[in-house]
C-alpha cells in the first residue's frame, strides 16, 4: 500500500488560542496499525519508540476510540509510537518489550472510568466489557490508571508518566468514589503520574510530546492549558489560582465538598476559567484552565487521518462489541453544551461545539463507501448530540464571560445559535454520496432544539430514521427534570407529536424509543409511580432500563453524596439504599412477572393501593400471575445454589429439616429415655 507522508498538526501555543494551519488534503489511504507488539516494533527497523501509549481497552484503530486518534496524531507529527493495550497489570514485564520510551508513557483507564466500566449501578460485576476481545471481562484492573502508572515507573524510573483519558480527567481533584462509598483524593497523588491531561488530548499530548523532545522537563510543561500537576511540599502554588477546600474539609464535611463541586464546574468555560488549587494535607494539587476549543480545520485533520477504522489483527475472529457499534459511525463534532447533572460529556469534551466542515465529513464518507468490506449504511452521523453541529453563540464577547452551565437551561439561550440549516445540507449531501445506501441518525437528539426546526424534523423523519427513533425525556418529575437540567416533560410531548406528523407526512410508521433514568438524586418512590404511570399510558414497555450511577465530578454524583444541590443548598432526596434503588428500576419494568413482587412492595409503601388491580392505570393486577410466582421461586432455588425449593418436604427416611438443632436433639433423648 502507498504510504503519503502526513504534514505535523500545529502545536497549540501555551495560553493562546490553538494554531490556525491550512486543512490537507484528505485522501483515501491508510496506514498499518501501529506496533503492538516488539515484534510489530522490529518489523519497522525501530531501535526505540518515542511514546509508549497504554490503554485498558482492546486497541481499535478508528476515530471513536481515544487510542486511536492519539496514536494517530503523534505519528502525524513524527513520533514513533507504540500501543501496549490491555497490559496484564501484575508484572512491569509488558512495559519493558518496547525498550526504554525516549520521551514518555501515555496511560488511560480506556474509553471509560474503568469502575464504570466494571461494575453495575448495584456494584454488581458485570458479565461482559464492550472494549474488550471477545466482550471479556477480567482484563483490566480496577482503577485502571493507577496501576497502569505504577508499573509504568517501575519498568524504567525516569521515563515521564502522563495520565490522560475519562478516568483521569474525572479524578484529578478530590472526588466522591461510589463503589467504595469515600471521598478519594486526586488520582495524581495515588497514581504518580508527573502530569494528568484532562479533556480532549489530542493537541495537548503532541506540544507534551514536542516539548520534551526539545529538552524540557515535565515540570516545565506545568503552564501547559488542560494539565493537572502536583507540587511538592515546599513548593508555593501560582499566585492567581482560586484555592478550593481541601481535601481533609471535603472529606469530612459534606457542605464543604458542594461547595467545592459548585465553584469546580464554574471555572469550566476555557475561555474565562480560573487556575484552580486544592491542597491535600500540605501538598497542593493544581488544575489549570482547560483546553481551548479545536479548531475547524484541526478537527479536519485528526479525522482525515489515515485510520484502518478497524481492530489489530492480533485479535483475529474475536469481536469487540464497541466496535460492533460504531464502526460505521463517523462523528461530526464533539462537545456538548446541554450541561445535564448527571452527564460527564460537557466536563470531558467541553461545552463549547466544535464541528468539523461538510467537506471533512464527506471525504470519510466517500471513503467508507469505498470499503468492499462496508455494507452501504453508516450507523450514525452525530456526537455527543446529532443537532448541535455547527451551533455556537452569537455573541463571542458574552460567550468569552458567561459562566452559565447550560445553554439550554432553564431555556433556550436568546444568544445560542440554533439555525439547523448546515446540519440539513450535510444530511442530505451524505446520503448522496457514492457508495452509501443509507444514513441513520443514532445519536441523541437534542429535542428542544429539533422543535425549532420543522425542516429538520421532516428531513430526519423522513430519511434517517429506521422505524425507531431514540430519545433520552429521562423522567417526567418536574423537580427531578429540573435537578438534571432537562426540560419539562411537555417538551417531550410536544417533540414526539411533531416527530409522529413529521414521520406520517413521509409515508411512514415510526416510534419513539424513550430512554429514563431510575433513582437519580430528587427521584422517590412516588416519582417513579408516576413516571411508571406514565409509561403505562403511552404504551412504554422499556427493555433496557438505565439506573443512575454516581460517576466522578458530576453535579448529580455531588447530589447523591451530600443531599444536597451544590448551587442552591436546597436538600434532595437520595436513594442511597440498595432496596430502594430495586424498587425504582422494578417500577420502570412493572410489567415484568419477576417484578410483580418488588412493584407490589413498592405501591404498598407509597399508599398507592388504587394502583394494584384492574383499573386503567393500575401497574400490577391484585393477585400476582403464575409467572410472577415462578420467577419468585426460581430466584429463591438460585439463592440456594443446589436447586431445591426452600421449603421443599424433605423425603421419607431422611432425618428432616435442621436435625441437629437443640430442640430435635432433646426429644431425642427423651425417647430413648423412655
Amino acid at each position: 500500500m502507498t504510504l503519503e507522508a502526513i504534514a505535523p498538526l500545529p502545536c497549540s501555543s501555551r495560553n493562546e488560542a490553538p494554531t490556525q494551519l491550512p486543512v490537507l488534503p484528505l485522501v483515501p489511504i491508510s496506514r498499518p496499525h501501529l506496533p503492538a507488539s516488539r515484534a510489530e516494533m522490529d518489523a519497522r527497523g525501530w531501535d526505540a519508540v518515542d511514546v509508549v501509549l497504554v490503554t485498558g481497552d482492546a486497541y481499535v484503530d478508528h476515530p471513536a476510540f481515544a487510542m486511536g486518534i492519539l496514536g494517530r496524531v503523534l505519528e502525524a507529527a513524527g513520533f514513533r509510537v507504540a500501543i501496549l493495550s490491555q497490559p496484564d497489570w501484575r508484572s512491569a514485564e509488558p512495559w519493558r518489550q518496547f525498550g526504554r520510551p525516549r520521551l514518555f508513557f501515555g496511560v488511560s483507564a480506556g474509553n471509560m472510568d474503568s469502575m464504570i466500566n466494571h461494575y453495575t449501578a448495584n456494584k454488581k460485576v458485570r458479565n461482559d466489557d464492550a472494549y474488550s476481545p471477545g466482550g471479556r471481562i477480567g482484563l483490566r484492573p480496577d482503577r485502571a490508571t493507577i496501576p497502569y502508572c505504577h508499573r509504568s515507573r517501575e519498568a524504567f524510573p525516569g521515563v515521564p508518566i502522563i495520565a490522560g483519558g475519562v478516568e483521569a480527567s474525572l479524578r484529578r481533584l478530590a472526588h466522591y468514589d461510589y463503589w467504595s462509598d469515600t471521598v478519594k483524593r486526586s488520582i495524581l497523588l495515588d497514581s504518580k503520574a508527573d502530569l494528568v491531561v484532562f479533556g480532549m488530548g489530542e493537541q495537548p499530548i503532541v506540544e507534551i510530546a514536542r516539548r520534551l523532545q526539545a529538552g524540557e522537563s515535565t515540570r516545565n510543561l506545568r503552564d501547559m492549558r488542560a494539565v493537572a500537576y502536583a507540587m511538592g511540599a515546599s513548593e508555593t502554588p501560582p499566585a492567581d489560582a482560586f484555592v478550593l477546600p481541601t481535601f481533609e474539609e471535603v472529606k469530612a464535611d459534606k457542605h464543604r465538598f458542594a461547595e467545592a463541586t459548585k465553584r469546580i464546574h464554574l471555572e469550566t468555560n476555557p475561555l474565562n476559567a480560573r487556575r484552580l488549587v486544592q491542597y491535600h494535607d500540605r501538598q497542593a494539587v493544581v488544575c489549570n484552565p482547560p483546553g481551548l476549543p479545536i479548531s475547524q480545520d484541526d478537527m479536519d485533520r485528526t479525522y482525515g487521518l489515515p485510520f484502518t477504522r478497524r481492530p489489530h489483527p492480533m485479535y483475529k475472529a474475536e469481536r469487540i462489541p464497541a466496535y460492533e457499534v460504531v464502526k460505521d459511525s463517523v462523528t461530526i463534532m464533539r462537545g456538548c453544551f446541554g450541561g445535564c447533572t448527571f452527564c460527564s460529556i460537557t466536563a470531558h469534551q467541553g461545552r463549547i461545539i466544535q464541528s468539523r466542515s461538510q467537506e471533512s465529513i464527506l471525504t470519510e464518507l466517500k471513503q467508507m463507501g469505498q470499503d468492499p468490506k462496508f455494507s452501504g449504511v453508516v450507523s450514525d452521523i452525530g456526537g455527543p448530540t446529532a443537532n448541535m453541529y455547527q451551533m455556537r453563540c452569537t455573541r463571542p464577547e458574552v460567550e468569552a464571560k458567561c459562566k452559565r452551565l447550560s445553554c439550554v437551561h432553564p431555556t433556550v439561550c436568546k444568544l445560542l445559535g440554533t439555525d439547523h440549516g448546515p446540519l440539513i445540507e450535510l444530511m442530505k449531501q451524505s446520503r448522496e454520496t457514492p457508495g452509501i445506501s443509507k444514513v441513520h441518525v443514532a445519536s441523541g437528539i437534542r429535542m428542544d432544539l429539533a422543535q425549532k426546526s420543522p425542516e429538520y424534523l421532516e428531513e430526519l423523519a423522513t430519511h434517517h430514521v429506521g422505524g425507531h427513533l431514540k430519545v433520552a425525556p429521562e423522567h417526567t418529575d418536574p423537580a427531578v427534570l429540573k435537578l438534571m437540567k432537562k426540560p419539562d416533560s411537555e417538551d417531550y410531548a410536544g417533540f414526539a407529536e411533531a416527530f409522529q406528523k413529521a414521520s406520517r407526512k413521509a409515508g411512514k410508521k415510526q416510534f419513539l424509543v424513550p430512554y429514563y433514568i431510575a433513582s437519580h438524586p430528587g427521584s422517590d418512590l412516588n416519582a417513579m409511580i408516576d413516571l411508571a404511570v406514565f409509561l403505562k399510558r403511552n404504551g412504554y414497555r422499556p427493555d433496557q432500563v438505565q439506573d443512575f450511577i454516581p460517576a466522578p465530578f458530576d453535579i448529580a454524583t455531588c447530589m447523591y453524596y451530600t443531599g444536597m444541590d451544590p448551587f442552591t443548598g436546597a436538600e434532595v432526596y437520595v436513594a442511597q439504599h440498595l432496596r430502594d434503588r430495586k424498587l425504582q428500576r422494578a417500577l420502570m419494568q412493572f410489567f415484568k412477572p419477576e417484578n410483580y413482587f418488588m412493584v407490589r412492595e413498592a405501591l404498598l409503601k407509597a399508599a398507592r393501593q388504587d394502583l394494584i388491580g384492574s383499573g386503567c392505570d393500575c401497574l400490577i393486577p391484585a393477585n400476582p400471575p403464575q409467572a410472577a410466582l415462578q420467577a419468585r421461586r426460581e430466584k429463591a432455588n438460585e439463592s440456594l445454589g443446589e436447586g431445591k425449593y426452600v421449603h421443599q418436604i424433605p423425603p421419607q427416611g431422611s432425618k428432616g429439616y435442621r436435625p441437629g438443632r437443640t430442640s430435635a436433639q432433646r426429644r431425642q433423648g427423651k425417647k430413648q429415655g423412655s
